[in-house]
């Protein structure tokens, strides 16, 4: 069974930093997708980056791009998600999630808290 665990949430100030980290276990990660989402409160989940291991190639989403990292340790399956520059709109719920190759997220964590005060 496939088990995500974020870690690294906390409270910042703007315009400071966050590195969020995502453990994965339970499968090889070598040919699958990593992605981080988020969700405030009142909304839907959004987006945010995501990694793709066979490639490499990285995708973010247009409000964090420039601001936010997403890279990886496949020896560890563990996906890192490094956030600069935060701002108050970044406060959300983050969750992890992994999805094949070819398909849709099927497996996510259970989220952990930033909050970027003002």
């Amino acid at each position: 069974q496939v088990r995500l665990v974020e870690s690294g949430g906390g409270q910042v100030q703007a315009g400071g930093s966050l590195r969020l980290s995502c453990a994965a276990s339970g499968r090889t990660f070598s040919n699958s997708v990593m992605g981080w989402f988020r969700q405030a409160p009142g909304k839907e989940r959004e987006f945010v980056a995501e990694i793709r291991w066979r490639s490499a190639r990285s995708y973010y989403a247009d409000s964090v791009r420039g601001r936010f990292a997403i890279s990886g340790d496949n020896a560890k399956n563990t996906t890192y998600l490094q956030m600069n520059s935060l701002k108050p709109e970044d406060t959300a719920v983050y969750f992890c999630a992994t999805a094949p190759e070819t398909g849709p997220y099927d497996t996510w964590g259970q989220g952990t808290q930033v909050t970027v005060s003002s």
